[in-house]
């Protein structure tokens, strides 16, 4: 378990605390809204009506104190930098921040952040990856570069094993599992064999998973 103070109770403000304590954590939430604060009470360990701007109040609540700070003030870039700025004068170990672009992203690095998320760009960017490969089932972004995708049996691969479509070799990705119906086939050996409907869960470069897609 651990303990966490989450600034801002924006939906991505809420949605980060309410989660977060579902998981077993001790959540302290800070808003100026009383009403936003009021909403959410019951549902963290602690929530606060306070500017957390003001370091006198951040120190009287002892944030200093948590493992980890989340700012979630996404649509106001000065306070989301000055409070961002507040925690880690306080020490808190680990800031995580919302940005609502890549200005404000990089402000925020700069001033210390040890993580700043996109969540509006990070989001467009998978809907576009889902829409755009349309064969596309499940999509997770391992890096910029690398993910891991669920895809269609490309036609013509059914009856044939996976050492003799070489796929390794042919499209540069691993095929780390096989859904058959409802059925999931981790690691299949080389000389599995595909059918009509089997779902191949692969992990590769992005390029490469593309030039799969295409088949």
């Amino acid at each position: 378990m651990k303990n966490f103070v989450v600034i801002g109770l924006g939906r991505f403000g809420t949605a980060v605390a309410r989660e977060l304590c579902e998981l077993g954590n001790q959540v302290l939430v800070i808003d100026l809204d009383r009403d936003l604060v009021q909403d959410v009470a019951d549902q963290v360990t602690h929530a606060v009506a306070a500017d957390a701007r003001d370091a006198d109040v951040l120190r009287s609540l002892g944030v200093s104190e948590y493992d980890c700070a989340v700012v979630a003030i996404g649509d106001d870039v000065g306070s989301s930098a000055l409070v961002t700025l507040r925690l880690k004068e306080a020490g808190v170990p680990q800031v995580v921040c919302k940005a609502q672009s890549h200005v404000h992203k990089r402000l925020l690095e700069k001033i210390g952040a040890d993580h700043v998320v996109f969540p509006e760009h990070e989001m467009g960017i998978k809907a576009a990856q889902g829409l755009a490969r349309s064969n596309i089932l499940n999509f997770i972004e391992l890096s910029p570069d690398y993910a891991i995708v669920e895809v269609d049996l490309p036609g013509g691969w059914e009856g044939h094993s996976i050492r003799e479509l070489d796929i390794r070799a042919k499209f540069g990705v691993n095929v780390i599992a096989l859904r058959q119906g409802q059925e999931i086939n981790v690691a299949p050996g080389a000389e599995c064999v595909l059918s009509e409907g089997d779902k191949l869960i692969v992990l590769g470069r992005d390029e490469d998973i593309a030039a799969l897609c295409k088949r």
